[in-house]
């Protein structure tokens, strides 16, 4: 049973949802100099930070700020209703620990006060994340466990993630810049991300575009490495599950991180999937930077955007496609009139957790 999207909220470096896609559109980018940590220690110099608030709990804000948002839009009472909400994450609060670990802070500041949700699940499924919320969440509805289920995720930069990235970054990079040739690596994104599911059923107004299904898979194949074959079984399943071909795909909001491993792979493994087929292709990270748990989540409120507004965003950052995307139909330099009614998202995570999930629009 394919379930539909009744409302959405955003936060990126940007701003709200309609900001975040203005932006994309307009091809700005939101990467700029670290003000949170400091470059020496870590090797990162830029970052695509949200500006505002206390270092700690940053996650947890944009979180429940987004779900409440989400909720009211749907209309959804939580106090008549059953409401599930599926948080995913890759660092969940991990500043917090950082500055206790190191004689500062601990709990104090924590937003304790407005995690009153009902039922909450965190799942810590790296940059995949959001897209298991997605899966989990039509199981739910289609099993009648809940009446709504809110599909989130959150993540802020930490000083132990932005240390890893300086490590296996030759240089420092001050952009992500997904499929291009001269691509010179991720850089983290702050933001969070909140999709209100319900059964077709219990629709009201206008309807809104259907998750139809969400392929998984668990290669396992290396610790940070993505799998091309891993990679394509998610795919496959999503197709699968849902009863379509890759050929009635319009639009693939990609991965895309930018990364020496992803891309190629990426980009290969799409060109397999497709097998002639040339879908339109964008990703965002060059705008947002890599937003972790909220990643795929994030790329499906676009591409609802896409849908209702027909223009697709340009990938930013893209000036010389890499060899491997040659057979793909990348959408560069300027946004493209089109209205999508099939859209592919991708979201890969460490360890080969893979989610990719087919939308609808109706």
């Amino acid at each position: 049973m394919s379930v539909r999207v009744a409302a959405t909220a955003v936060r990126t470096c940007f701003g709200d949802g309609p900001s975040t896609f203005a932006a994309l559109s307009r091809g700005a980018c939101g990467a700029a100099p670290l003000r949170l940590y400091d470059p020496a220690e870590t090797r990162v110099t830029h970052g695509y930070e949200i500006e505002g608030g206390p270092r700690l709990f940053r996650a947890s804000r944009w979180l429940t700020t987004c779900v409440d948002e989400a909720l009211a839009e749907a209309g959804i009472d939580r106090s008549q209703q059953r409401v599930v909400v599926l948080a995913g994450t890759g660092l969940r609060e991990l500043s917090a620990v950082e500055a206790f670990a190191t004689g500062g802070a601990g709990a104090e500041g924590f937003p304790a006060e407005r995690l009153h949700f009902g039922p909450a699940l965190t799942l810590a499924g790296a940059c995949s994340a959001g897209g298991h919320a997605l899966a989990l969440a039509q199981d739910l509805l289609e099993l009648g466990e809940a009446d709504a289920v809110v599909a989130a995720g959150a993540d802020a930069m930490t000083a132990s993630m932005l240390a890893m990235i300086g490590r296996v970054a030759a240089e420092p990079t001050t952009r992500v810049r997904p499929f291009d040739r001269n691509r010179t690596g991720v850089l983290l994104g702050e933001g969070a991300a909140a999709v209100v599911l319900v059964p077709d059923a219990h629709t009201t107004g206008a309807p809104g575009p259907r998750v139809l299904a969400t392929g998984l898979s668990c290669d396992a194949g290396h610790e940070t490495a993505p799998d091309r074959a891993g990679i394509l079984r998610a795919m496959r399943d999503a197709f699968a599950r849902a009863g379509r071909a890759p050929g009635e795909v319009d639009l693939v909001v990609a991965h895309g991180t930018g990364t020496e491993l992803n891309d190629p792979v990426e980009a290969l493994a799409l060109t397999e999937l497709m097998a002639g087929h040339a879908p339109l292709v964008t990703a965002i990270k060059g705008a947002v930077g890599h937003t972790s748990g909220g990643s795929a989540l994030l790329s499906l409120v676009m591409a609802t955007y896409c849908m209702e507004s027909g223009v697709v965003p340009h990938i930013v950052g893209l000036r010389d496609p890499l060899p491997e995307a040659a057979a793909l139909n990348l959408v560069r330099d300027r946004p493209v009139a089109a209205r999508p009614r099939l859209v592919q998202i991708d979201g890969f995570g460490f360890g080969g957790v893979n989610a990719v999930t087919l939308l609808e629009a109706t």
